[in-house]
């Protein structure tokens, strides 16, 4: 059973029946491989919902930690995509990724200097088709497991999202907060292809200034920029689209201050978790997949514990199995 489960994260149910064929150990079904994860979906499920329980209660008593070594710095990233579920159509699940930061030696991309940057290392991962503040305690429970008690130092990113910012406010008020750069970038992109139409010399020689300002953390003037020549511009569509873009810099320019970050250990991409995301997409929207909500709600979770570790998942299956009727 385990093995069919473990394996049913990672591939389609068809693809399962396949391999453990050919391995000649099992033949099996794909409606009993479907019947299998939905029952072991479940109960580790449940085993994640007692593992929230278990670590609110302990929030509630909580004391000073004695003989605890602190840790150094620990952040989470959060992202997300969207899946089609039967009777519902699109809809949006969630990944959030916890990570402890170490520095790394490379190349400086602005100096070509060897540099040392904050790298995300030891990745979690929780993957959900809940709303936002339920999602917020499953990431909160996933940090605690992690020791986010224990760090000196903390960072939340995201990509600008209102919902995650107030996800950190509730259950991470004391971390930095970042909109990661690539996200960033790409808004900034999205204002160039929206000015010029096309990636000429012209349009980067407009970027590129701005581009800089932006790491420097001077999201304000790329801002007032943007804003200028959204009043510049004759077409109502083309300056909405660029007071739209200026409005995101603005509102998040407080989470802007990337050479900052960087200069202080912290990574300043969410490559980790977008990562996350698209390895859970792939096992969700491959052609013509369409999920139940019950059948993808179940699947997630085992999703997430196999991208974690094969510590995660066998932690996860013993409590299943323990709690098993």
């Amino acid at each position: 059973m385990r093995r069919v489960v473990w394996l049913s994260a990672r591939q389609t149910y068809g693809e399962v029946v396949e391999n453990l064929e050919e391995e000649g150990d099992l033949h099996i079904s794909k409606s009993t491989v479907w019947k299998l994860v939905q029952r072991w979906g479940a109960r580790i499920g449940t085993a994640l919902a007692a593992e929230e329980a278990a670590v609110k209660a302990e929030a509630r008593a909580w004391s000073t930690p004695r003989g605890q070594l602190p840790k150094g710095k620990q952040g989470l990233a959060v992202d997300g995509g969207m899946m089609f579920l039967l009777g519902e159509g699109w809809k949006e699940f969630k990944v959030g990724c916890v990570f402890d930061v170490e520095p790394e030696l490379r190349k400086d991309p602005q100096t070509d200097d060897d540099a040392e940057f904050g790298h995300a290392v030891n990745l979690s991962y929780v993957a959900s088709l809940a709303p936002a503040a339920p999602f917020g305690w499953q990431m909160w429970t996933e940090a605690q497991r992690r020791g986010w008690q224990q760090a000196q130092e903390h960072q939340v990113l995201g990509d600008g999202a209102g919902w995650i910012w107030k996800l950190r406010d509730e259950h991470f008020p004391y971390s930095e907060t970042l909109v990661d750069w690539y996200h960033a970038t790409e808004h900034l992109g999205q204002a160039k292809m929206t000015l010029y139409g096309e990636d000429s010399a012209t349009a980067n020689r407009w970027y590129n200034p701005l581009e800089l300002a932006l790491f420097q953390g001077h999201a304000a003037r790329v801002a007032q920029s943007l804003a200028d020549a959204a009043a510049e511009q004759p077409v109502a569509e083309t300056a909405e689209a660029l007071r739209k873009e200026a409005q995101y810099f603005r509102r998040n320019q407080r989470r802007m201050q990337y050479q900052d970050m960087r200069d202080q250990g912290w990574p300043i991409g969410s490559g980790m978790v977008e990562s996350g995301a698209k390895r859970v997409k792939h096992r969700f929207t491959g052609a013509g997949m369409r999920w139940s909500r019950r059948g993808a709600t179940h699947l997630l979770p085992v999703r997430a514990a196999v991208m974690t570790s094969k510590a995660r998942f066998d932690g996860l299956w013993e409590r299943a199995l323990a709690n098993s009727p």
